[in-house]
Parts: C-alpha cells; sequence; structure tokens
C-alpha cells in the first residue's frame, strides 16, 4: 500500500478531521483535504507532518525488504508459514518446560 492510503487508514483510524490535523500541523484544512483526495500534491515535509500528527511515522523500505514490511503490516507473521507460533507450541505441548 502507497504512502498516501496508509495516511487516510490512519487517519480514519484515529478518528482525526481535516481540522483537526490542521491544528496538529499549522496547514489549513482545505489545503489537507486536497493532499488526502490526491487532488493536490505536497512536498516531503508536509507528508512528515502529516504522519507525526497521526502518531506515525514516514520511512523508506528498500524494495527487497517491501513483502516482508507488508506481511508485518496485514498481521501475519513474518517467516516461513509452517513455523508453529509460540502460543501453538505452548498449547500443543511442544514448549520447554
Amino acid at each position: 500500500m502507497s504512502f498516501l492510503p496508509q495516511l487516510k487508514v490512519r487517519q480514519k483510524h484515529l478518528k482525526r478531521t481535516a481540522r483537526s490535523l490542521s491544528v496538529s500541523t499549522g496547514l489549513s484544512a482545505p489545503h489537507i483535504s486536497a493532499i488526502l483526495t490526491g487532488k493536490k500534491d505536497a512536498r516531503a515535509s508536509t507528508f512528515q507532518a502529516l504522519a507525526e500528527a497521526l502518531d506515525a511515522r514516514w520511512v523508506l523500505v528498500p524494495k527487497h525488504l517491501l513483502p516482508d514490511i507488508e506481511r508485518l503490516l496485514s498481521g501475519k507473521a513474518v517467516g516461513p508459514d509452517d513455523v508453529p507460533s509460540t502460543m501453538d507450541r505452548l498449547f500443543n505441548g511442544d514448549g520447554n518446560g
């Protein structure tokens, strides 16, 4: 998922309006709305301010690591699919102890 959709998901999750983001960032609410709807481009500093206002961080991820990052963000474990979780090992008696 690209950065702009991530911002919108985070905004919705936190129930933040363009007006409340405006107060946090110092940007106008119409400017924020135009950015979040894709009607206006933004500078890196604007994206950084929006991310900070949404209690998040804007980061650069190397392409070869992107599948693992996307998997992690979707709530799935990173690594081989056939490795049992700690809870599986605990409840199935495969733990040490």
